[in-house]
């Protein structure tokens, strides 16, 4: 069998350590200028006396809201099933590369595994592509702009929730295979409006990456993107700000920073190493393991100044 030993025997090392769109459309020819100044945000939403749009506090924008992610208690991880040691821990390599890339997520688990993984906001779109014309009006006049789709791209994490999936979304699925997509996704829909309180179309939910809503966008009228996008900015920016602390939080329980060696970041905590292979977990429960080779030169660099630390070299 497969054990881990306590830090103390080995090594366990415990840190205190309605259509697809976005940045893939052309750029225009002529960049908008916002009415609101460098930042984008409106004079109704700054700090008073702030000229520059510099942002206020969040909060008291909803009641009923979703729980905000808590980290996985201490007492409460199960490494595996002792019969099958190595069953049900993923390993990392397979867990990001199964990771789509936008510009649109339709997975709200991967969505809100990218929020904490690189620590941004996530935007949840609920649209009807099909049926709604200021659906239609946002994605041209906003979401389909490439200024939008670059800012978004560095700002965001993004989730489309789509009443309506064409056929041709997925040429490569049967007949049978689209229709019980379809079923599968309309009652995943269904469950997120109800979640969110979303009661029409288009109606947009900004979540810190902590899982606090800190912004909600009922409606849409034309000729309104500027204002929509500064209102957007301004959430961006509460929620980033929320997310500092959160992160600092759990810093102090042992979270930190991981990458591998492709650059691609994990935000979590070490819970066994063992013989070069580390145990991982993320705020979410979310588990996985690697191998130190694997990891960044920085990384590597690290666990060896913990090892020298408890004179395991």
């Amino acid at each position: 069998m497969f054990r881990f030993l306590s830090f103390a025997g080995v090594i366990v090392l415990v840190l205190t350590s309605c259509a697809k769109l976005g940045g893939d459309h052309p750029k225009d020819s002529k960049a908008e200028v916002s009415p609101f100044g460098p930042t984008g945000i409106p004079p109704a939403l700054r700090a008073r006396g702030a000229a520059g749009g510099i942002v206020v506090a969040g909060g008291g924008n909803q009641s009923n809201r979703p729980p905000v992610l808590i980290p996985t208690a201490e007492e409460d991880i199960v490494y595996t099933d002792p019969d099958h040691p190595e069953a049900v821990v993923t390993e990392l390599s397979t867990l990001l590369t199964n990771q789509k890339r936008g510009p649109w997520e339709e997975s709200e688990t991967i969505a809100k595994q990218r929020s904490v993984r690189e620590g941004k906001p996530l935007l949840i779109w609920f649209t009807d592509s099909a049926t709604s014309p200021m659906c239609k009006a946002l994605t041209q006049e906003l979401f389909s702009k490439s200024e939008f789709g670059s800012w978004a791209t560095d700002k965001l994490i993004r989730l489309r929730v789509d009443a309506n999936l064409k056929a041709d979304d997925h040429p490569d699925m049967d007949l049978a295979s689209e229709e019980d997509r379809r079923a599968r996704l309309k009652n995943y829909g269904a469950e997120l409006r109800k979640r969110y309180q979303v009661m029409g179309y288009p109606s947009l939910v900004m979540l810190s990456p902590s899982g606090e809503v800190v912004g909600r966008y009922r409606g849409y009228t034309r000729g309104d993107a500027q204002n929509l996008w500064g209102r957007m900015k301004h959430g961006e920016a509460v929620a980033s700000e929320a997310y500092k602390g959160w992160r600092t939080g759990l810093e102090k329980k042992g979270y930190r920073e991981w990458q591998d060696r492709r650059g691609r970041k994990i935000f979590a905590k070490l819970t066994a190493y063992l013989k070069g292979e580390l145990h991982l977990i993320e705020p979410d429960g979310t588990r996985s393991k690697t191998r130190e080779e694997g990891l960044s030169k920085a990384d590597q660099a690290w666990i060896a100044e913990q090892k020298k630390l408890r004179h395991m070299e």
